[in-house]
This record gives C-alpha cells, sequence and structure tokens, in this order.
C-alpha cells in the first residue's frame, strides 16, 4: 500500500519507523511539519522512503500557518493518492492531516501529546476531540495514553498499544561485577527539559555525594534547563563529579550504559519510555519515577526501583538505598534484561504497527 509517514521532525524515533518500514513492500512518504531546532538524528532517512519537500518542515509549526499548510498538504494526498495516512502528534500533524479532509488516517499519540498538551486549554482539547473522531485508528505505547484517547472520544475498538521498543541485539547486558571500591556510577539521558526532571536527579546528586562522595553522575544530551541544572550542581559543590556526555550517536549509545552502575529516569511525564528499554536491554538496574507510564515497565524491587515523582529527597534515599544493596544487582539486572526481550523487543513490536494498517484498510 502507499502510505504517507508524517511526523512532527527527524528524530531517532522517526528513523526507528522509517527504516522499518523500509523494509516493507510498502511504499512509503515521509512528510516532516517542523525543520529540527536540535537535531538528534544525525542519520539519512533510510533508503526506499521518499522524503516529500512541501509548504510545511522549513520553520517551527505556528497556527497561523495552518490554513496554508492545510491546502498544501490536501494538494499533496490529492497527487501522491496514498491508501492511508500515518500521522502524529495529536494537535499538529494528525490534526492538520484530520483537517485535510483525507481518510482514513492513522493517528500515533507521542505520549505527551495526550497527557501534557490535550488539556492545556479549551482549544486544545477540542483539536485533539475534533483529530481523534476523525481518526480511522489509534495506536500508542502506553495504556495511559490509550485510555486518555477513549476519554476524548476514541472508539476503544479502533486502537492497539504497542511499545515503541529498541533494538535488544544492539543494547546488550555486560558482566556485572558488583564492587564497593570502584566509583559508584548514576547514569541519565533524558533531555534537560522541565517534563524530565533533570533538575531533580540534580537536586538529589547533590545530597547523595555530601553523604557518599564516591558517586559520579553522567548526564547525556542537554536542554533548556543546562544553565539552571549545572548551578544546582556548582552552588551543590558536586560539578567535578559530573561528566557531560553530550549527544551521543545510537551507534556508540550502549558503550554509555555499561559505563554506569545505575539508570536514572526522574521524568515527569512518559508513556513507554525508549531510554528506559536501552537500560532494561543493557541490563542494567533502574530507579525511575512512579508515573504511570513507567510503572507499565517496572516492578519495585524486581527488575528496578520507583522513588515520588518530583521528590529530590525520595531519589537520594533511594539512590543511597540501592548502593548499599549492589548484591542484588545481578539478580535486579537479569530480570530487566528479561523484560526487555518480553516487552521491548522492537522487532516483535513492530508487527503491531503493520497489524494496524492492515485492520485501517479492511475496515469499512
Amino acid at each position: 500500500m502507499r502510505i504517507i509517514y508524517f511526523s512532527k521532525n527527524y528524530t531517532p524515533h522517526d528513523y526507528r519507523f522509517l527504516s522499518s518500514l523500509s523494509g516493507t513492500d510498502h511504499e512509503v512518504f515521509y512528510l516532516k511539519l517542523e525543520v529540527n531546532k536540535r537535531q538528534t538524528e544525525d542519520r539519512p532517512v533510510p533508503e526506499n522512503i521518499q522524503q516529500i519537500l512541501w509548504a510545511g518542515g522549513r520553520r517551527e509549526f505556528r497556527w497561523r500557518d495552518l490554513p496554508r499548510l492545510t491546502l498544501n498538504f490536501k494538494h499533496l494526498t490529492q497527487k501522491l493518492k496514498p491508501d492511508l495516512i500515518h500521522a502524529g502528534p495529536i494537535q499538529t500533524c494528525a490534526f492538520l492531516a484530520a483537517l485535510s479532509g483525507f481518510r482514513p488516517i492513522l493517528t500515533m499519540s507521542w505520549g505527551y501529546d495526550l497527557v501534557m498538551d490535550a488539556d492545556k486549554s479549551a482549544w486544545m482539547k477540542w483539536v485533539t476531540r475534533y483529530t481523534l473522531k476523525r481518526s480511522a485508528f489509534f495506536v500508542s505505547d502506553a495504556n495511559i495514553s490509550r485510555n486518555k484517547a477513549v476519554e476524548f472520544g476514541m472508539n476503544p475498538a479502533k486502537t492497539m498499544i504497542f511499545p515503541w521498543g529498541t533494538d535488544i541485539e544492539h543494547f546488550t547486558p555486560k558482566p556485572f561485577k558488583p564492587s564497593s571500591l570502584k566509583p559508584f556510577t548514576l547514569f541519565c539521558s533524558r533531555t534537560w527539559e522541565p517534563i524530565y526532571g533533570v533538575g531533580v536527579l540534580a537536586k538529589a546528586f547533590v545530597k547523595v555525594a555530601s553523604k557518599n562522595p564516591n558517586v559520579n553522575l553522567i548526564l547525556l544530551g542537554g536542554g533548556s534547563q543546562g544553565g539552571k541544572i549545572r548551578q544546582i550542581l556548582i552552588n551543590g559543590g558536586v560539578l567535578d563529579q559530573v561528566h557531560f556526555g553530550g549527544y551521543i550517536s545510537q551507534a556508540d549509545l550502549p558503550r554509555w550504559y555499561h559505563m554506569a552502575d545505575l539508570y536514572i529516569s526522574p521524568s515527569h511525564v512518559d508513556g513507554s519510555s525508549v531510554t528506559l528499554m536501552e537500560a532494561l536491554a543493557s541490563g542494567l538496574p533502574c530507579l525511575v519515577s512512579d508515573i504511570p507510564g513507567n510503572k507499565e515497565w517496572i516492578e519495585d524491587g524486581v527488575n528496578g526501583w520507583l522513588f515520588r515523582d518530583g521528590d529530590a529527597d525520595d531519589l537520594a534515599a533511594k539512590i543511597l538505598d540501592v548502593i548499599k544493596n549492589r548484591e542484588l544487582f545481578t539478580k535486579i539486572g537479569e530480570a530487566a534484561r528479561k523484560t526487555a526481550e518480553e516487552k521491548a523487543d522492537w522487532k516483535k513490536n513492530f508487527g503491531k504497527l503493520l497489524e494496524s494498517y492492515n485492520r485501517v484498510i479492511a475496515s469499512p
């Protein structure tokens, strides 16, 4: 079938979807809505994927551009004659596709579009409801976003959950040898934006280091909260115990997981976090905020641990407690890897997306 894959920009997640789609018999056209403010995917668009240049994809999305973009998008669909459009996030790409009048649309949630954006204003509520009621099918990576979509009018029978997953052959465990002699290394690869709570981790690390100076922290990525996070670490006198790794390619990322003893995600909002899945696949014990999305993956004390979302004191206490119980790490790491193998294998999970395509086309 002929498919338009319409996304906000070009991220590692988009690359994962497009790369897998390029290996199918489908003819896939890729459109992006915005120019990337901060390029996080350095790989070219996969072979066999036709990237289409159009009125969008040249600057950040602005609501005043909506009529012009919708008209141009409508002309594109008339020219390309796709069998379906796969679009998301909901309030931008999927909304624009719905406005164009094209049907059928498979709407894909990116998590934040439902957990955060949908309730921001009366306008966003209307946009969300409008889009979902005109979607032939809905896919999501977590129960929390699927349930939210149903609240906004999506037919429950036309929904499917599949974690976006990771390459469990690329992310593999290293032999774990617990030792109280070497520095204990914490690791976080979340983006430095408010919703991901890296500032909470910075505050907790200051508290941890004051009680156990034999602890280091690796922070990857970057973002708008960079100055605030660094200031917390400077004020706490722990900056020299933190390594800032910047943006790391997917090819090199497994090596960074292997440097760590404990993965931490202080995110306030998540569906099925791909970085968490990478850590699980790497057999790395995980300590994550107790938000609904994380609780779909982590069973406290079995394959990782939970702390109270936004509570730096509780996070610090949990880190110190985990360090004292290193003898559990082999068992926890093995359980983490098993979770990844059972739930986070992208090669298996991708088949659910193809199944959803077939269900859309088969629907009357």
